[in-house]
């Protein structure tokens, strides 16, 4: 056998992509699953939207190479919906970058500023692709922990004892929190800019659950002179605009940041397919009946999803944004992996086991919003008779 680079020596293959893979397995022979577990939309996008997708495919010029950095008009498009929804006022030319999902974003980011041995923040819990992405790179991951009693917000004591031990080069945010649903505030974000202020490393805001269950939708590009903070924001019309498969994301913020980044992703991609860029631009011009349309769907299945947790005797917060309930399992299962394992063997549901986020989910489980009532209805029933 070739050995494999060492730069994925200590990444493993990402966990819903082996749970799916069995998932699939079981449902072709036959064998019933429900899916609680990914936060994949199953609502369709705007009817317009659409629209200008299929309208833009026919025409014969549309199907070539596009610019690295996407139309131009896709990059206003972006700056309006910023100043619209966050008040924040965007240069579509030099602080504006358009991907291929913003997860994209997160290894390009990496891979621009990351050398080996440099030390990285990643919350606990946390998204698992900012580990992924910094150990590839050759970097030294160094969690920082988010805990209920503390509204999974960090102590900031803590981060800087990290820093004075780890000289830090980049720190991953993530609010509104995923998996914890925690919510941003102004000053929250005001003390992570003081921090990567006096610092001096690049603070990362992964931001695409920012419209869902959120009244007031808050970036951290707010919190400073984006031409003097090294800071960037990662968004995505996955989520808010149930366009997941389009794979249309973006990077905002530092004008320096941007360049390094799209020097990394112009050796990787050839561009975003015209039409899926001329939807986009459709998508962001979306007005308040469509968010508050899609948030009264959401408010009815996350209701129905706490029932699920309370058949569970399962502990949740109330109050979470985004598209997923996070809920502390009972003390009679000795951690969130058994309960989820137990339900899938026994009852044919599948959830999110909180330790795939980190040492802080252990005992934790996470439900997506991403099923109709009715599924969640039938999953109630069943776990009705679940022996707890």
């Amino acid at each position: 056998m070739i050995e494999a680079a060492k730069r994925i020596a200590g990444v493993e293959e990402y966990y819903f992509s082996t749970k799916l893979r069995q998932i699939a397995q079981w449902q072709a022979a036959g064998r019933e699953v429900i899916n609680l577990g990914i936060g994949s939309p199953d609502l369709p996008p705007s009817a317009q939207v659409v629209k200008a997708l299929n309208t833009a495919a026919e025409v014969a010029g549309n199907h070539g190479y596009q610019s690295y950095q996407g139309l131009p008009a896709l990059r206003e498009a972006i700056a309006g919906f910023y100043l619209r929804m966050y008040g924040v006022n965007l240069s579509s030319s030099t602080e504006i970058l358009p991907l291929l999902g913003s997860k994209e974003g997160i290894m390009y980011l990496s891979q621009a500023y990351l050398n080996e041995g440099d030390a990285v923040l990643v919350p606990n819990p946390g998204y698992p692709a900012y580990a992924a992405a910094a150990r590839m790179a050759g970097a030294i991951v160094v969690n920082y922990s988010l805990k209920a009693e503390n509204n999974y917000e960090p102590d900031f004591n803590e981060i800087q004892d990290l820093i004075k031990k780890n000289p830090v080069k980049l720190m991953w945010i993530n609010y509104p929190h995923m998996p914890t649903g925690a919510a941003a505030s102004k000053e929250l974000f005001h003390a992570f800019a003081h921090l990567a202020r006096k610092y001096q490393f690049i603070l990362a805001n992964d931001n695409p659950y920012g419209l869902l269950q959120n009244s007031k939708p808050l970036s951290l590009l707010a919190a400073g002179a984006i031409e003097a903070f090294p800071c960037v924001e990662l968004n995505s019309l996955s989520k808010s605009f149930n366009m997941a498969g389009w794979r249309v994301g973006m990077l905002c913020g530092n004008a320096e940041i941007l360049k390094n980044v799209l020097k990394v992703k112009s050796n990787v991609d050839s561009g975003m397919f015209k039409p899926v860029q001329l939807g986009a631009i459709e998508a962001l011009k979306l007005d308040n009946d469509w968010f508050a349309e899609l948030q009264a769907e959401y408010q009815t299945r996350r209701a129905m999803a706490q029932k699920f947790f309370d058949q569970l005797g399962c502990r949740y917060r109330l109050g979470q944004e985004g598209m997923f309930v996070w809920a502390q399992i009972p003390g009679n299962w000795p951690s969130g992996e058994a309960l989820v394992e137990h339900l899938l063997e026994n009852d044919g549901i599948f959830i999110t086991p909180g330790f795939i986020f980190g040492s802080e989910g252990e005992k934790f489980v996470r439900v997506s919003l991403c099923s109709t009532s009715k599924t969640f209805e039938y999953a109630i029933e069943k776990v009705k008779k679940l022996d707890k």
